[in-house]
């Protein structure tokens, strides 16, 4: 309901039950000297039909991708997103659903969360896969920590063009977990190999690369595996969970660990979030995983059912012997992405795929014959590729705004090394007309 139905005589009766007489007499342990004896400076109430056209004000305050065409990128991404998605996600058994302490009670929140599981093992080629983490840049921390426990290592190498702001979290995480960060650079948007095995040593715990890149650049892991086990070190690939519909699943080529950004799976752009992380690993690393794994199993007559399997969240276990302090999968999130692909299928995941690859490199073509834009790199890319903007990238960015287009990213605040480097994403979404008119616009902004 849209407010709460509680009555004056309701609350008295309520306060009766308990055996007091007023709301003061309620909180009366607590002490006269800090309750606030003044009105709260807020505006006064309204009434439903006022606060719906006042929130309807502030709301159309905000750039929306109702109104707005999306070219922007760089981690998080305007795909289709099915209405029997958000419909399903909507109903008040997942909606309202939080923990699946009880099993019993929990058999559909626990099937949702196993199928998404098996769903993510099937992309990435892994064994196994957890509940879902908080986002892409936590499950890839997350992974850095599990390496090191595994192999008794504490150096993790991660290439320059994993996306900044991960290797900002696990910065983070190196600094409280005793881990030692180093960078490998690039050469050609893509990780500079020569380098990598100038960088390893006894003390290399795992590379960890990110595939499509921060550049939207294809990685070859298969050398990079190659390079990472012949050093006896692991190889921990993030990637885009749309690009494994027509890219080999890094399982497949040698990834031990695979981890990524679900919202491309059915979750909006949402202003920044909740989005959620996945993660799926090799058998051999099913203990070291954080969160929890839901499992199949049969009751006494025989029946399917589901529970979880393992928990290493302190919350269950003795604290000191959990994996990690993240204890929350994002259930919600998760379901989005499980429901997606469902309704998506092999065939829907792999044309949405194939219409971003396709799109992107027409947009490619097109910003490049305008002569304002040179190649950053001759990589293949996915449906995200870095220019050179032969001008002012803010200024561009702001005459595209005012025609109702979201341009890309301007990358030099990260990589100083590109000059005028400008991120542009194309999905699925993107028409040829909307193409065209970017590419016009941005000549009209010069």
């Amino acid at each position: 309901m849209s407010y709460i139905p509680t009555t004056d005589e309701q609350q008295q009766k309520m306060l009766a039950d308990i055996g007091v007489n007023s709301i003061d007499e309620l909180f009366a342990d607590i002490p006269e000297s800090v309750k606030l004896k003044t009105g709260l400076n807020i505006p006064k109430a309204m009434s439903e039909l006022e606060l719906t056209a006042h929130m309807q004000e502030m709301a159309g305050k905000n750039i929306n991708l109702d109104k707005y065409t999306c070219f922007l990128g760089a981690g998080a991404y305007d795909h289709f997103i099915p209405s029997v998605v958000t419909n399903l996600l909507s109903r008040q058994e997942f909606y309202t659903a939080y923990t699946p302490y009880q099993p019993e009670i929990s058999q559909g929140t626990l099937q949702a969360i196993f199928e998404y599981q098996t769903m993510i093992c099937s992309l990435t080629g892994m064994d196994v896969s957890n509940a879902s983490l908080y986002d892409g840049a936590t499950a890839l921390a997350e992974a850095a920590s599990m390496v090191c426990e595994a192999t008794r290592r504490n150096e993790i190498i991660a290439i320059r063009s994993i996306h900044p702001e991960s290797r900002e979290v696990m910065s983070t995480y190196a600094k409280f977990k005793g881990m030692t960060l180093i960078e490998c650079g690039i050469q050609d948007g893509v990780t500079d190999l020569q380098n990598l095995k100038e960088l390893l040593n006894d003390n290399t715990a795992a590379v960890l690369v990110q595939s499509p890149n921060f550049f939207g650049a294809i990685e070859n892991i298969k050398e990079i595996a190659e390079i990472a086990h012949e050093n006896k070190s692991l190889l921990v690939v993030s990637c885009d969970p749309v690009s494994l519909a027509i890219l080999k699943a890094p399982g497949d080529i040698g990834a031990d660990i695979v981890v990524g950004e679900g919202q491309v799976l059915g979750n909006p752009v949402s202003f920044g979030g909740p989005y959620l992380g996945f993660m799926a690993a090799k058998k051999e690393f099913t203990r070291r995983m954080p969160g929890r794994i839901v499992g199949e199993t049969v009751d006494r007559d025989g029946k399917r059912g589901y529970v979880l399997t393992l928990q290493t969240r302190e919350q269950h276990i003795r604290r000191e012997k959990a994996t990690s302090n993240i204890c929350s999968n994002q259930a919600l999130n998760a379901l989005a992405a499980t429901i997606y692909l469902s309704v998506m299928g092999k065939n829907g995941l792999k044309k949405a795929a194939e219409l971003c690859l396709q799109k992107a490199h027409y947009a490619y073509r097109k910003l490049i014959e305008t002569n304002l834009f040179s190649p950053a790199f001759e990589s293949p890319f996915f449906k995200e590729f870095l220019l050179i903007y032969h001008g002012d990238a803010d200024k561009l960015n702001k005459h595209l705004l005012e025609k109702n287009i979201i341009g890309g990213f301007a990358t030099e605040r990260f990589y100083p090394e590109f000059k005028g480097g400008y991120l542009v994403a194309v999905t699925e979404k993107r028409t040829r007309d909307e193409i065209d008119r970017l590419v016009s616009e941005v000549v009209s902004a010069c």
